[in-house]
């Protein structure tokens, strides 16, 4: 069990005994089990522990074209997994769209002020007219019931059928490779973006930068693969690989990167 402990954080120790537990209760009743929306770095944490090739399987499912927060079914070999497994309803937003302008901060809050924690729903979509998002199915009528406002819009919400078209990603992520010094966040940060350690230091202790979806204020923090970094005013990040070394010793990695709007 240490040597699993050593490839992760120290503060992710819960999260894989969790993990762990999950991976045991399939294989001792044999019979699947739906995690609720886990992020990337918790996704690679599961699909990390439970491998590739034993008896017990994982599978992931966000029910939008390149979701980034996703449930994960772990299931004995025997068993076949559907869409319906996971239990993802797709909801809309039905506001008046030609009055008032709502955005993904707005679905957010509006979701979290009504007492739902955010491991139950997955992505949310937003263009210039339509609001959809992702719920685990056992709280779909709680939502409806409770969720009658964003922002200062009344809204009905619309639980969409299958097959009905959902919105594409907003943005597209863009393939990087790159070198660094180190792993640290300051030094990554210096390494993807204009600009010096200094001012990465600086947005870091201002607590302008998330790593999954947590302020880290400690310029020193070390990065690990399928880490999502988001930066105010510059825009957001994934860690996807870790490559190796170059000839001068350097860290090569390959990023996912998406630039703020201007």
């Amino acid at each position: 069990m240490e040597e699993i402990f050593q490839h992760f954080r120290p503060e992710e120790k819960t999260f894989i005994e969790q993990a762990m537990g999950w991976k045991n209760e399939v294989e001792d009743r044999y019979s699947p089990k739906l995690t609720d929306f886990l992020d990337p770095r918790q996704q690679l944490i599961v699909t990390s522990i439970i491998g590739k090739n034993g008896s017990v399987l994982v599978d992931a499912n966000g029910r939008f074209g390149e979701s980034e927060r996703k449930r994960l079914l772990i299931y004995p070999d025997y068993f076949q997994p559907s869409d319906d497994d996971f239990n993802i309803a797709i909801c809309e937003l039905q506001f008046p769209s030609k009055f008032i302008q709502l955005k993904h901060p707005d679905v957010l809050g509006a979701l979290l002020s009504i007492g739902i924690d955010r491991s139950k729903f997955g992505d949310i979509r937003v263009d210039e007219s339509s609001i959809q998002f992702a719920v685990a199915t056992e709280i779909l009528d709680y939502i409806r019931v409770n969720l009658v406002s964003v922002g200062k819009a009344k809204i009905h919400v619309k639980e969409l059928q299958s097959g009905t078209s959902l919105l594409p990603v907003e943005s597209h992520w863009i393939d990087q490779m790159l070198t660094t010094s180190s792993m640290r966040l300051d030094t990554v940060l210096a390494s993807v973006y204009p600009i010096s350690r200094q001012k990465a230091a600086m947005l870091i202790n201002a607590g302008k930068v998330k790593v999954n979806f947590a302020v880290r204020e400690q310029v020193a923090f070390e990065l690990h693969e399928s880490d999502l970094l988001s930066i105010r005013g510059y825009g957001r990040l994934v860690i996807k690989t870790i490559e190796g070394r170059t000839k001068k010793e350097k860290i090569r990695i390959k990023i996912g990167r998406i630039e703020r709007k201007s």
